[in-house]
C-alpha cells in the first residue's frame, strides 16, 4: 500500500472509516473530536529504507510518550498518514503536495537530504509546518521559517570529529557519496577544518557505483593524514571492504560517523583504527526519556538504533506545537517551537529561533571486539550541545 495510516483512537469513527486510506488503531482513547492530520513522507523503501524504519518506529513511540499513551492532543486524536517516498525526491514532492492538497497542516519525515531540500520549499509556499527527520544537509537549517529538523546536521558531525584531530597532520580527504548528504559533509569539513589551516580535498563517489575499488585506490594514493568518511545506506559494507583491501587503514587515520548496529561487524579488524563519532547509541545518554525508550523497546527484544531519536523528537515537537498553539494553525505552531528547550532520547535539545537549528549532544565511541568475536560499542565521551553548534544561518 502507498499509505499506511495510524489513527490514534480505540474505535474508528464512521466518518473516518469512509476515507480511501487504510488505517490501523494505535490503542488511544476514542474521541468525537476531529483528528489533527499529520503527513509522514519518509523512506519505507529505497536506499535509506533501514533509516526510515528506525525513524518511523521512534515516531510512534514518541507519540505514545508525549501523550501518555492517549495519542491525542487537546482532545483530538493525532492521525499519522505514512507515505513512502522510496528515497526519491520527485516522489516525495508528489506525496507532500497531495497531503497539502487534502488539508494537512503538518508534514514530517525526510530520511534523505535530497528529499528534504525539495520538500522544504513547499512548506514555505503553502504555509505548513515541516519537520525534517534524519536528513543531515546543513542547507535545511535556515531554509525558511516553516521548516524545522528533528535530527542533527552535517556541521555537528564535523565538529564532533574535530575533537579527534589532536596530533593528526594537515592533509584531509573527504570520502563521500556524490549527493546532498555527501556534498554537505565535504562543504562542512572544508568550512570547519579548512579554516583551521588544514588542506581539504574530496573524493565523491556516484550513488550508482557498485565497484568501490577505484575510489578506494584514489584514497590510498592521496595519502591523507586524515580520511573523513561520510556514507549512508545499503552499500556501506562494500565501501568499507574496498578501503580495507586497498590498505587505507594502514596508512592514515580514519574518522566517520558510526552507522546503525547492523553495520558494526562490517568494519572488521579496521574497527580499532577508526575514530567514530556518533549522534546516538542507545547506551550513551543518561536521562528519563532515553530510559523510557530503551525499556519500551527491550520488552520487544529490541533496542533503539541510530535514527530512532529523530522520529521520537519529531513526535515530541508535533505534540508540543499542537498543544501550545491550541490547534494546527501553522504560524502559531512555528512560534510554539521556536526557542523550545526539551529533553529527547539523546538528552538536552534546543531549537534555535533564528534558524531552527536543533542544538543537541553528540558522542565519541569506539567499537570493541568481544570474546565471541563480535564488536560492540564503548562510549568514550559525551560532547555537549554548546560545543557542536552549527553557524547561525538566518532565514533566507
Amino acid at each position: 500500500m502507498r499509505a499506511l495510516v495510524l489513527v490514534a483512537t480505540a474505535a474508528t469513527l464512521g466518518t473516518l472509516a469512509a476515507t480511501a486510506q487504510a488505517r490501523v488503531d494505535t490503542g488511544g482513547t476514542a474521541s468525537a473530536s476531529s483528528p489533527y492530520k499529520v503527513g509522514i513522507v519518509y523512506s519505507r523503501t529505497g536506499a535509506l529504507a533501514a533509516y526510515g524504519a528506525e525513524y518511523a518506529e521512534g515516531l510512534k513511540l514518541g507519540l505514545q510518550y508525549a501523550t501518555s499513551g492517549s495519542n491525542a492532543v487537546n482532545g483530538h486524536p493525532v492521525q499519522l498518514t505514512l507515505q513512502d517516498d522510496g528515497t526519491n525526491p520527485a516522489t516525495a514532492v508528489s506525496e507532500a503536495k497531495d497531503l497539502i492538497g487534502q488539508g494537512y497542516k503538518i508534514i514530517a519525515g525526510s530520511t534523505s537530504s535530497a528529499v528534504a531540500l525539495q520538500v522544504a520549499p513547499l512548506a514555505d509556499q503553502n504555509h505548513i509546518l515541516f519537520i525534517s527527520g534524519p536528513a543531515a544537509s546543513d542547507a535545511i537549517t535556515g531554509v525558511n521559517r516553516y521548516t524545522f529538523r528533528s535530527g542533527r546536521q552535517s556541521y555537528q558531525d564535523v565538529l564532533a570529529a574535530n575533537s579527534f584531530l589532536s596530533g593528526v597532520g594537515k592533509k584531509i580527504v573527504v570520502f563521500a557519496q556524490d549527493y546532498a548528504f555527501g556534498q554537505g559533509n565535504a562543504a562542512a569539513v572544508k568550512a570547519v577544518l579548512g579554516g583551521k589551516g588544514h588542506t581539504v580535498t574530496s573524493i565523491l563517489v556516484p550513488l550508482t557505483a557498485n565497484d568501490f575499488t577505484p575510489f578506494a585506490q584514489q584514497a590510498a594514493q592521496a595519502k591523507p593524514d586524515l580520511l573523513f568518511v561520510a556514507w549512508a545506506g545499503a552499500t556501506t559494507g562494500a565501501m568499507w571492504q574496498a578501503l580495507q583491501q586497498q590498505g587505507v587503514f594502514n596508512a592514515t587515520t580514519v574518522t566517520t560517523g558510526l552507522a546503525e548496529r547492523a553495520t558494526w561487524q562490517s568494519y572488521g579488524p579496521a574497527s580499532a583504527s577508526i575514530k567514530f563519532l556518533s549522534h546516538y547509541v542507545w547506551n550513551a545518554p543518561k536521562n528519563p526519556v532515553n530510559d523510557w525508550l530503551v525499556a519500551k523497546m527491550k520488552k520487544r527484544g529490541q533496542a533503539p538504533d541510530l535514527f530512532t531519536p529523530d522520529g521520537f523528537n519529531a513526535a515530541l515537537m508535533i505534540v508540543h506545537a499542537l498543544s501550545k498553539a491550541g490547534g494546527d494553525d501553522p504560524d502559531k505552531m512555528v512560534s510554539a517551537l521556536e526557542g523550545w528547550k526539551f529533553t529527547g532520547p539523546k538528552g538536552a535539545n534546543f531549537i534555535r529561533p533564528q534558524d531552527h537549528a536543533l542544538l543537541q549532544p553528540m558522542f565519541q565511541v569506539a567499537l570493541v571486539k568481544q570474546a565471541n568475536g563480535k564488536y560492540t560499542d564503548k562510549v568514550l565521551k559525551i560532547i555537549s550541545p554548546g560545543n557542536v553548534q552549527p553557524p547561525l544561518t538566518p532565514f533566507k
